[in-house]
Formats: C-alpha cells, structure tokens, sequence
C-alpha cells in the first residue's frame, strides 16, 4: 500500500509518499519559519495563505522524489485537525481533490494521532498498548494507546502546553523563535541550578500539567534581573545569566515531566499490565535533555522509551500517511464530506481539565 499524507496544521507544508512496509519515500516539509519569525509566534492568516501558495509544489516534489505518479497511490491521508482551522482547511480539501479525482480512500487523519502512532513507523516491534506523552506547542497530555483510534487520557494540560511555554520562555529571553530549540541550544552553557523557579504540580495527585506559573515566574525572573533587583545586577542581562535562566527553565519542564510521568506510569501498569513501553511523540520530544530523563524514568519503571527520530517528532507528512495507512489497513476510511475541524480530542469521552469552561480559563487546546 502506498499513502500519500498531507499535513498543513500549523505553520509546515508537508507531504509525504510512505509504504504499509514503513518504507518512507519521500518526506518534504516547506518551513514558514521565516514568514513568522518577525512576529515571535505563528500568524494563522500568514500561515494558510502560504500552504495555498506552495502545497500543490510540495506534492508535486514529493511525488517525483518517490518516483511516484497519482495513479500509484492506494489511498490519501490529510490532517483533518485540531489546529488552524484555516490552515487545516487548505491541507483536507486538496486531500480530498486527489481522492476524488484518482478514485483512491481517504483517511481525514486527527493531527494528534499521527504523532501518537509515529513511534510505530519508526519501530516495527512497537505493540500496543503502550504509554503515550505527546508533547508539542499546542498540547501537553499522557494518553493510554491501545491500538488504532483507541485512546484514554490520563492527563493534560490545565492551561499551557509545553511547547508553548517554551516559546514563550524563549520571547522573554530574547533567544528568538521557534522558542524549544534555542532554549536547548542556550542552556548547554548554563546552570540549571542557578536560579529557583516553581514546579506546578509536582507532587500532587494525577498527571495534568500547568506551565503558566512556571512561565510567569520566569517573567518576573528577568524584569528583576533587567532592572538590577537581583544578583546585583544593573546593566541588564548578559549572555552567561541568559542561559542559566534557559537552563533553569529546561530543567523546571524537565522535573515537572518526570514527576507527572511517574503517576502516569502507575496508572498505565495498572489499567495494561502487558504494556512495556513508554511513547514520547510531538515537537518537544526533541529536546534531548527530555527524552534522556524520560529514558531513565521508563527503565526504573521496567519499560522502554521508543521516541520516533528527531525529523518525525516536529509536524510531518509522513506521520498522516502512517496513521491512515494504520487505519485504512483497518477499513476506517472518511468520506468526502469529512468536515476540518479546529479541535478534536483523542479521547472524546475524557472528562475536561480542572478550570476549563470556567471564566478566564481556556482549558486545553484539544
């Protein structure tokens, strides 16, 4: 079977041609990073109108780098959501172009189950049920996988995401955009311990996560410090206190992760005994100080941590394509009437987040 997947959530045009055999073929994903660096943070009009003007040159690349033509595909996977909405509108209805005029199924692909099911076209010996931390801008939650469309949330997020405060962390420090990244790069040269700030929820009961404490005390962090209230410091910030701040944020995420992740676990062994492994998926599955305290955790614990490579962690074609070649193999298949959709949970039957629906409380994002 050969799946041509489609990704426009966000800010990266993608597709991707990719084989039941977990063959990728071809992998191209169009950056708009710098159409958004300008503005520190993803602009949805700016981004939809640049899929519109390069998707059908990305798929046009895609297919000749797979040495493909349309009458080869078995089937077409878009992301039908959550994200942009008009961004995922842009991917779905050229999805839907192709299988309409090629006479292929499509696959409207929840964005979110394409990165909960990448480890497995990575890893063939990854079975099911496993513990999934999916970890990105817009989404921070522990999910019970037990196979293709069945999904149980243990824990989210109950107001940012990490990949969220990580970006917003890094506008704070002055260290640019995308904001994971450069808050990895600059905390090599820094002290982690070096300043105190707050774990949210640490200890407590149950795997949601909060970051907005922790990115909030960061701020009050650096306007001290930019105002020489701390440290003795009157002359701003110089780079040396820029990355023990960036350290100092890293491992704050860091401890509150593992500490989550340790009830999550709990919770895992209990309800799936079988299960054996622990899943780190999305964009801040990157960062490399993560996913080696995550790789400690699962082996004190009994289990293996299986991380998709770094080029399948960040929004990619060839995660959709894998998830609709998961769930047509399965005759899960979308009509053409499939509807995009800004937010779409995993887990539609997960009770909502301590604080969502209440005033000034935005709960999670999907």
């Amino acid at each position: 079977m050969l799946v041509l997947g489609i990704e426009t959530s966000c800010d990266e045009t993608a597709a991707a041609l990719v084989t039941d055999g977990r063959q990728i073929r071809a992998n191209v994903v169009l950056s708009q990073l710098d159409e958004h660096a300008p503005y520190g943070g993803i602009v949805p009009e700016i981004a939809a109108r640049s899929h519109i003007e390069h998707l059908d040159g990305v798929i046009a690349r895609a297919m000749s780098e797979a040495g493909a033509e349309f009458a080869d595909l078995d089937g077409v996977a878009a992301t039908a959501g959550p994200g942009l909405i008009g961004a995922v509108m842009v991917g779905l209805m050229t999805g839907k172009a192709v299988a309409a005029v090629h006479d292929v199924p499509l696959a409207a692909v929840n964005h979110l189950e394409g990165h909960a099911l990448s480890a497995r076209l990575s890893d063939a010996d990854l079975r099911f049920p496993y513990l999934l931390l999916l970890v990105s801008g817009g989404h921070c939650q522990f999910l019970n996988v037990d196979g293709v469309a069945r999904y149980r949330r243990l824990g989210t997020t109950i107001d940012d995401a990490a990949g969220e405060a990580f970006d917003k962390a890094a506008k704070l420090l002055g260290l640019g955009y995308p904001g994971g990244p450069a808050i990895e790069r600059a905390a090599e040269a820094g002290d982690g311990a070096r300043f105190d700030l707050p774990r949210p929820l640490k200890g407590r009961e149950g795997c949601d996560f909060s970051f907005s404490g922790l990115k909030t005390a960061l701020l009050h962090k650096v306007r001290a410090l930019a105002d020489g209230l701390d440290d003795g410091l009157d002359d701003g910030i110089d780079d040396a206190t820029r990355a023990d701040l960036a350290a100092s944020f890293q491992q704050a995420v860091a401890d509150v992760v593992i500490d989550r992740g340790r009830n999550a676990i709990r919770q895992f062994m209990a309800a799936c005994p079988t299960g054996r492994s622990l899943v780190v998926a999305g964009g801040v599955a990157a960062n490399g100080v993560l996913r080696q305290r995550l790789k400690t955790l699962a082996a004190e614990n009994g289990l293996t941590l299986a991380a998709p490579p770094l080029a399948l962690c960040t929004d990619n074609a060839a995660m959709i394509a894998w998830a609709g070649i998961e769930r047509l193999g399965l005759g899960l298949v979308d009509g053409l009437d499939a509807a995009p959709r800004a937010r779409w949970p995993l887990d539609s039957s997960a009770p909502p987040p301590p604080g969502a629906g209440r005033p000034g409380k935005l709960g999670p994002k999907a």
